[in-house]
């Protein structure tokens, strides 16, 4: 696939102060100044919210050539692959999986891999719906309590996170100063990641799929830990800030 924004299958959605905009092959995604309390969006999809049909199960390799247009960049951003299992412009739910490059600004703090952090530009993966997940959410109580005590942590959680098929890595922030060429192979047994043809991440997990095509830029954060922790909510943006996606090109292999 490799399509100009203007041509179908892109699906647009600008939320509040969000402005996408075509550019070549790609799109220009943009959020605006935007108050506190409100929450905006800039993002395209190769699928559509009534349907939610998504198109893409591994194995397949993805490449971008994005960049944002500064390091001060606020919210959350991306471009990848997921099940869409929740946004704030949607009323659906449902068990995450997720395959895709994903930038989290504090207080936005997803500590789902252990020894990672839980902000930052990242390359990731989670499959939340898988059998081995769904057999601990009986025991999520009780993990959440045991979680508190450091050890017990280390100990256990990397048997979790197998679990949760969770790979992540994190990537140079400098990277988001410029267009760089990012790449994914997605494989039923893993998937490996790059940025300008250098490995940046491999890992054994990978999602089941059916997964969509998104990328985005917003003004959102999520707070989720081991231990309990929990939150959203949304930042202030004080400047314009852009995610400029040249092109988009998926292919089966």
């Amino acid at each position: 696939m490799n399509n100009r924004l203007e041509d179908r299958p892109w699906t647009v959605t600008a939320v509040g102060q969000g402005r996408v905009q075509a550019s070549g092959l790609g799109a220009r995604l943009t959020v605006g100044a935007t108050p506190s309390g409100r929450y905006s969006n800039a993002q395209i999809t190769d699928y559509d919210y009534r349907s939610m049909a998504f198109r893409w199960r591994p194995p397949l390799r993805l490449t971008v050539r994005a960049g944002f247009d500064s390091l001060n960049v606020v919210g959350t951003a991306g471009f990848g692959f997921w099940n869409h299992p929740f946004s704030p412009d949607t009323r659906r739910l449902r068990l995450p999986q997720a395959i895709w490059f994903f930038f989290g600004a504090p207080p936005h703090h997803l500590a789902l891999a252990h020894g990672v952090p839980g902000h930052g530009w990242k390359a990731a993966t989670l499959d939340a719906g898988r059998i081995p997940a769904l057999a601990l959410l009986p025991f999520a109580p009780l993990a959440v309590l045991v979680m508190q005590l450091p050890a017990v942590y280390h100990r256990l959680y990397p048997s979790i996170q197998r679990r949760l098929a969770l790979g992540e890595a994190v990537l140079d922030p400098a990277l988001m100063a410029a267009p760089h060429t990012y790449s994914l192979n997605w494989r039923r047994d893993g998937a490996a990641f790059a940025v300008d043809g250098v490995k940046v991440l491999e890992t054994p997990f990978s999602p089941r799929g059916a997964c969509g095509f998104i990328a985005w830029i917003d003004n959102q954060y999520a707070i989720v830990t081991p231990q309990g922790r929990f939150g959203w909510g949304v930042t202030p943006v004080t400047m314009p800030q852009t995610l400029t996606i040249e092109n988009v090109h998926i292919e089966h292999v």
